[in-house]
């Protein structure tokens, strides 16, 4: 990559962290293509050099994430410790997603009613390969004995059902810190797989 490819996707990088921001402050809907240039101090029309329409610019937000958290879910994967643990890290995983990327996140339930063509299909595929980890690590824990589930996937959609909750009432002003939300989350949620 040359340094001009490498300028454009740091501006890129950029954006789409502003953009996130936007977002999460003001919501989708509200927020508009001139609210995230003034964020970055550009422009509009050079917001539009980077991203055709503001779906483009929440397609690669909403990807950018999902890449990252299906990283990290990879990497419990193939951690070296038990299912439970295993299953711990990746409820906090996705309860730190949820309330980290709390808008852009909320948009992923439905995305088909949020994204067209082929902006709807990489994120439905790449959703389905989330849920298809989460399956993973409730079939090894269950064939290492530590789960005792007959429904997998009835099982990975209500720890994840439970999960998306905390968006409706996490303040970071409360009573207990996200970290211990997160743990005292995946310690009961745990308890549905034993």
């Amino acid at each position: 990559m040359n340094l001009r490819e490498r300028k454009t996707a740091k501006k890129k990088e950029d954006i789409l962290r502003s953009a996130s921001l936007v977002i999460s402050r003001k919501g989708f809907r509200q927020t508009t293509m001139e609210d995230i240039a003034a964020e970055l101090l550009m422009t509009k029309g050079s917001l539009y050099y980077y991203f055709k329409n503001k779906e483009e610019l929440l397609f690669y937000c909403h990807e950018q994430i999902l890449t990252t958290v299906l990283d990290k879910l990879r990497k419990i994967k193939q951690q070296d410790s038990s299912s439970s643990e295993k299953m711990k890290a990746a409820i906090k995983i996705h309860l730190d997603t949820a309330i980290r990327e709390r808008e852009i996140f909320n948009l992923a339930v439905k995305p088909e009613q949020i994204f067209s063509g082929d902006y709807a299909d990489v994120i439905v595929q790449k959703l389905d390969e989330y849920a298809e980890l989460f399956d993973q690590l409730i079939l090894h824990g269950v064939q290492k004995g530590e789960f005792s589930v007959s429904q997998k996937k009835m099982a990975r959609m209500i720890i994840l059902g439970a999960a998306n909750w905390i968006q409706v009432w996490y303040s970071p002003e409360g009573e207990f810190s996200k970290e211990e939300i997160e743990q005292v989350y995946a310690d009961y949620l745990l308890k549905i797989l034993t």
